[in-house]
């Protein structure tokens, strides 16, 4: 079984364990964390929506991001992927949120942002949100999928947390 299946069935137990429901913010990944999770049978048990927000309108019309974001820190930072979490699990009423930006490549990164800079976010029960900063390497897919990983690990560590 490969690592995205192998930790979707544990974040599903947890979650069903627990009662708890999911939902994804999404932009670089273009859905794969969603995909992760719902290829897991009985994941609508614990999984409640998938926003895949590439653009930045999509992000302010479906989750709320503010618009003056984009022009101060950027699509690709710790403040829009900590506000698409909240606007996620907000709209889903969804317990935890996960979101995430980045640049997957080949192209539109920077010197500040080069390609395979991702954002992960998220929001958890007690409505603390937080974020973390990767700099992957590889070509558009495996900067995609390790998002992807990285994204599933860090929220079950955030749940064994909120289980203790």
């Amino acid at each position: 079984m490969e690592l995205k299946n192998e930790l979707s069935v544990e974040l599903g137990q947890y979650l069903r364990e627990s009662q708890w429901m999911v939902t994804t913010a999404e932009s670089c990944t273009g859905g794969g964390i969603a995909q992760a999770i719902t290829n897991i049978a009985g994941s609508s048990q614990w999984f409640t929506h998938g926003f895949v927000t590439y653009s930045n309108l999509a992000k302010q019309q479906l989750l709320g991001v503010d618009a003056s974001l984009f022009d101060s820190v950027g699509a690709v930072s710790s403040e829009v992927v900590e506000a698409m979490a909240e606007g996620a699990k907000a709209v889903a009423r969804a317990d935890f949120a996960i979101a995430v930006s980045g640049i997957a490549g080949p192209g539109g990164g920077s010197t500040q942002k080069p390609v395979g800079t991702v954002w992960i976010g998220w929001s958890n029960r007690d409505s603390t949100t937080f974020s973390q900063r990767y700099l992957f390497s590889g070509n558009r897919q495996s900067i995609r999928n390790q998002s992807i990983i990285e994204a599933l690990k860090g929220l079950i560590k955030i749940i064994k947390i909120n289980t203790v």
